[in-house]
């Protein structure tokens, strides 16, 4: 249970289709990054039976132990039948739910039901219920600054009718060209007032919405890129050629079945050069193509999803015209847009402190993360990913330049990397694409790798061939500074990552050893486990090396080292070789770094729980509160980590090499685009220094 009243922000709106979710999501990441337990609530939902997508988004991202019933208050019929009965269920329910949390997102009603006058009114009815400040979201679309300005002046008169308490505003979906103009006129509130440019992206349906619209079905085509956002809708009712004279990024193009010349040409220009990458095509009216026209693109293999409807063309568009794409929790790049423009145009810090959001000294994975995106922000540094043939590696590119973690440099064929990121619906047009093969670096990088390798016999002729290998072509820049660090290994192994780091960028001085930690995220507190990854049987003098280097990079990421040298055996109790190297290794790490507080041999119980500790080494700086943890073995700490993650649900991140003058991380080849991402932020946050 929660032991303080927690903190409340009650998310409003006068009218359906503000992008309240999108501030919603905001205000939510916000909290998790400071508070460790935050919940989220819905007041009113339209059904009991249908599934609210905006509460399933906030839930996915909220860190309470609230399940969908608990977040939910009452439905439209409810308090349409007892209004005042309504109030009284959401009060008794919401603090179930604040008991425990130690902040609460409350999301107010979306005027999905008959739409009133005094829906606003009624919500900050609640919101006072609740004795929660209103944050009140406007739609800016359509609406001149002067417009927006008298919205908002009647919106605050009828939330202090109800004596709702104002605690900031937000004018979303406002025309870009007139961000300015609008913050201008919202200056005189006494509450901070931001103001969110419309993103169409935000409201675009994907191919698989409109499938559902025009109650169709795949044809032919990729199913994955049904998750692809349809920016636009044309009706191909000309001739192709003036059809292909209109293509637009992200477009869909409806025509009939029988219109070979359409299709043939639509899937065409898809994949030519210097058109547009499509979202799709429609095919209307029941008809499909000519068999020998089936044939033919069954035989180009086209990846452009093309979906067949029984509807004509007039019902076809005005279905796919008026179908709004929902930010539910599996597009991405939705909530990585989302996340990103309420990051760029709302000050955090300043909503923060009016929401009075008490400091807390626990480490969720949430805030853990969030701090990592935060530092590498903070400091954007050069990341070269060499594998830019993989989708995961272009997906998590997309969500590092979207969400500015860090600048990239993506290794391969530039026409064929960014035709599949078009396809994907992932942007990477800030990044820069370097084909290894063509590069004018190459005799460079060879002349350098022959001088740097020439002890073992290296020839320019066969360098030359060695720097267009993607891991060593990065290396090499890396080492050039042409970039700052390096995150490989989703689809190579970690020695491809590893070798070319230590022939060219070599070990920091004083260590001998490149060694990983994972970066175990609790529930409550962040802990640093090493070797897991890279040292099969280290010898003493190897458990050293790790132990200061993981220190250094617990240290890094602001966690307060203090080393636990694991073993079976605690002090002086056992004996024999995998003891006594433990024993050497403990005291090597006190010879090289005397304030650095280390213990060992212990064994894991011992150096994580007190009570444990007390028994076993009552005087110990470390023991029972151990924050880094030294495996003797690639075997044990493999395991460890992996049956920790499992069974406690940790995140697990990594693994995080050490040792390395530069920055070169290594991916699981079965990395998902979140570790992704997380890696780089961890490798740019290395790279600061």
């Amino acid at each position: 249970m929660a032991d303080h009243a927690p903190s409340i922000v009650y998310i409003a709106s006068p009218e359906g289709d503000t992008g309240k979710s999108t501030v919603a999501l905001g205000v939510l990441q916000m909290l998790c990054a400071t508070a460790a337990r935050v919940g989220v609530f819905r007041p009113i939902t339209r059904s009991t039976t249908e599934p609210d997508y905006i509460l399933e988004l906030l839930l996915e991202h909220s860190t309470a132990d609230i399940d969908y019933a608990q977040a939910v208050g009452v439905t439209y019929d409810q308090v349409h039948a007892d209004p005042d009965s309504a109030i009284s269920e959401i009060v008794m329910r919401f603090h179930e739910v604040a008991a425990v949390c130690d902040a609460v997102v409350v999301v107010g009603s979306d005027y999905t039901d008959v739409a009133s006058p005094s829906e606003l009114r009624f919500n900050a009815r609640i919101a006072v219920n609740l004795g929660a400040p209103v944050l009140l979201v406007v739609r800016g679309a359509g609406r001149t600054p002067d417009e927006v300005r008298q919205l908002v002046e009647l919106c605050t008169s009828e939330l202090h009718a109800e004596h709702a308490q104002s605690v900031a505003i937000v004018a979303n979906r406002c025309d870009p060209e007139a961000l300015g103009e609008i913050g201008a006129e919202l200056a005189g509130f006494e509450v901070p007032c931001w103001t969110l440019p419309e993103v169409p992206l935000l409201i675009a349906p994907t191919m698989a919405e409109l499938c559902t619209a025009v109650d169709g079905e795949l044809w032919s085509g990729d199913a994955e890129l049904l998750h692809r956002e349809a920016l636009s809708v044309m009706v191909g009712g000309m001739t192709a050629e003036h059809i292909l004279e209109r293509l637009t990024e992200g477009v869909v193009v409806i025509a009939p079945g029988d219109r070979s010349d359409v299709l043939l040409g639509v899937v065409a220009a898809h994949e030519a050069d210097g058109f547009p990458s499509l979202a799709g095509i429609i095919m209307n009216g029941g008809m499909l193509p000519h068999p020998a026209i089936s044939r033919l693109i069954t035989g180009l293999r086209p990846r452009l999803p093309i979906l067949t409807t029984k509807l004509g063309t007039y019902d076809a568009a005005g279905a796919a015209h008026g179908t709004r794409g929902r930010m539910s929790s599996g597009n991405s790049r939705k909530v990585d847009n989302a996340l990103a423009l309420m990051e760029e145009h709302v000050d955090a810090a300043e909503l923060l402190a009016r929401i009075d959001l008490p400091r807390t000294e626990i480490v969720t994975p949430q805030m853990f993360e969030y701090q990592l995106i935060e530092r590498a922000r903070a400091n954007r540094k050069r990341i070269v990913l060499p594998e830019g043939s993989d989708d995961r590696i272009l997906r998590a590119a997309g969500r590092v330049l979207q969400r500015r973690i860090a600048d990239l440099v993506i290794l391969g064929d530039e026409q064929k990397i960014r035709a599949r990121a078009a396809e994907l619906g992932v942007d990477i047009a800030a990044a820069e694409v370097l084909d290894p093969l063509g590069s004018e670096h190459v005799e460079r990088f060879a002349e350098i790798y022959t001088d740097l390798r020439k002890h073992k016999g290296m020839t320019l002729e066969r360098a030359r061939e060695i720097v267009t290998d993607i891991s060593y072509f990065g290396t090499m820049m890396v080492y050039e500074g042409i970039a700052d660090g390096m995150v490989s290994g989703a689809a190579h192994t970690t020695a491809h990552t590893i070798r070319p780091s230590l022939e060219i960028v070599k070990t920091v001085p004083g260590v001998a050893t490149v060694s990983s930690v994972f970066l175990m995220c609790l529930a409550d507190r962040v802990l640093a486990y090493g070797d897991c990854a890279v040292v099969p049987d280290p010898t003493s003098e190897q458990l050293a090396d790790i132990a200061v280097s993981s220190a250094a990079t617990a240290q890094r990421f602001g966690i307060e080292p203090r080393v636990a040298m694991l073993s079976y055996s605690t002090g002086e109790s056992g004996s024999g070789a995998d003891v006594d190297k433990v024993r050497v290794g403990t005291d090597l790490v006190r010879q090289r770094a005397p304030e650095l507080p280390v213990e060992g041999p212990i064994q894991y119980d011992a150096a994580i729980e007190p009570t444990v500790a007390d028994a076993k080494l009552p005087d110990s700086q470390v023991a029972g509160k151990a924050t880094v943890f030294v495996f003797p073995d690639l075997n044990t700490g493999n395991n460890t980590y992996k049956a920790v993650q499992r069974s406690a649900g940790a995140v697990a991140i990594g693994p995080v090499l050490q040792g390395l003058n530069k920055p070169v991380n290594d991916l699981s080849r079965g990395a998902l685009v979140a570790d992704i991402v997380n890696t780089v932020a961890i490798t740019a946050i290395q790279a600061q220094g």
